[in-house]
């Protein structure tokens, strides 16, 4: 197969079908034939990337999740993010998720970065 840059859908198939027939033979990721499958699959998510986009989540609803996901309370915030009123308020996006608020997050919850500052 010869690799360039993937501009309709027949040809995105393509690559898809020929890197799973490589999967299938199982072909060592540093042999001659390995580096073609890993510029193949570059060349598959620079145009999924194009053209299937994730969105991004919202942040405030990430934080929600996170909580539920860890068995937090809001009343688990108070002290850390702020009052009582204030973590219900941000948590309501009735208050902005500052910078300070997005670092906490991130170190307290894991969230990653990208998440919080979109």
């Amino acid at each position: 197969m010869e690799l360039k840059i993937i501009k309709s859908k027949k040809q995105y198939q393509e690559y898809l079908d020929w890197v799973d027939k490589q999967f299938d033979k199982k072909v060592k990721s540093d042999s001659p034939q390995g580096e073609k499958v890993q510029v193949a699959l570059l060349l598959i998510k620079q145009y999924e990337d194009l053209h299937y986009p994730i969105p991004v989540p919202d942040p405030i609803e990430v934080i929600k999740l996170k909580m539920q996901d860890l068995g937090l309370k809001n009343k688990d915030l108070v002290g850390k993010v702020g009052s009582k009123g204030y973590v219900s308020a941000l948590l309501n996006k009735r208050k902005p998720l500052t910078l300070e608020l997005a670092k906490l997050f991130h170190r307290e919850l894991s969230i990653p970065a990208n998440v919080l500052l979109a």
